[in-house]
């Protein structure tokens, strides 16, 4: 009889990289926020994959960045604490923008891991550049740090990851499989839920608003016919982006209502009846309770 192997795979690098769209890739199905936009992914989302024997707990960290703010601090501080915590890491790059100097700084904190945890390079997007430039890149990366494996991905259309999952599958520990079969994320649905509407209005809103606002699941409450009502909070720090974020006669948020909810009843696989708030809340990025909400530690943005 095959043993089962169970372990977790942590996503690193720069901001915009496609660990998100990797995760989402791998999972079979969306999980992690996917914007055009940088540090949209905020708390460590974990998916699940299953392939052949083995059970592969994807960790989606937030983008590795010079971090300014307390916000900023406990983000960056998840995604080395994704890091810490993983059978295995694998460290993106985006094959157009190369060895950048965020790139090189992740390099260098990943040496406190080297011989104890596994580090494969996925050089993501290749698509982007001639296979020239591509082998080029691989040769200068490797010569900076003693990878396990190189793999050579599209995240978006699935060039080569075949070939890092099944690399995956035999690198996690032996072991029993740490959730159910058919669980795809490792989220309580309220979260999953607030990324979906975060996901929305960060696709709809410019500029720094998406970065200013956060999302809370205020209430979930399940009706006898199999539907929920699912009431939400989006918070913002100014009175000013409260009205954009509404928009002119609401028609913003009422855009964002119809996209959020249609994409919850197609997770969840059930109706779902969405209710949403705007509110100021000017300091809600200093206050516990909204870290605690996105899955962060509040003690990780001191300075």
């Amino acid at each position: 009889m095959t043993e089962t192997r169970a372990g977790f795979a942590a996503l690193i690098g720069e901001p915009n990289a496609g660990k998100s769209t990797l995760l989402n890739q791998m999972v079979g199905a969306k999980v992690s926020i996917v914007t055009h936009k940088v540090q949209t992914t905020r708390s460590r989302i974990r998916g699940i994959a299953m392939h052949e024997k083995s059970q592969i707990v994807f960790v989606d960290t937030p983008g590795i960045f010079r971090p300014r703010r307390r916000l900023d601090r406990s983000m960056v501080k998840a995604a080395w604490g994704g890091a810490a915590d993983a059978d295995v890491i694998l460290f993106l790059i985006e094959a157009h923008r190369g060895l950048t100097d965020g790139a090189k700084a992740i390099i260098e904190n990943l040496r406190e891991y080297a011989g104890k945890t596994p580090v494969a390079l996925i050089i993501n997007k290749i698509d982007r550049v001639k296979a020239e430039v591509l082998l080029a890149l691989s040769q200068e990366i490797n010569e900076t740090f003693e990878f396990a494996q190189t793999f050579m991905i599209s995240a978006e259309k699935g060039y080569g990851c075949n070939a890092l999952i099944d690399w995956l599958a035999a690198e996690v520990p032996e072991g029993p499989w740490l959730y159910p079969e058919d669980q795809v994320a490792d989220l309580p649905m309220r979260m999953i839920a607030a990324e979906i509407t975060r996901e929305k209005l960060t696709l709809r809103l410019h500029e720094e608003i998406p970065y200013q606002l956060t999302v809370e699941t205020e209430k979930w409450e399940e009706k006898k016919d199999g539907s929920a009502r699912v009431d939400q909070i989006v918070y913002v720090t100014r009175a000013g982006h409260k009205g954009i974020v509404l928009g002119k006669g609401g028609e913003t948020i009422k855009a964002v209502g119809q996209a959020a909810r249609a994409e919850m009843m197609e997770f969840m696989g059930r109706p779902i009846h969405l209710f949403l708030q705007v509110k100021v809340r000017e300091n809600w990025q200093d206050e516990a309770e909204r870290y605690n909400e996105m899955g962060l530690d509040f003690r990780d943005g001191d300075a």
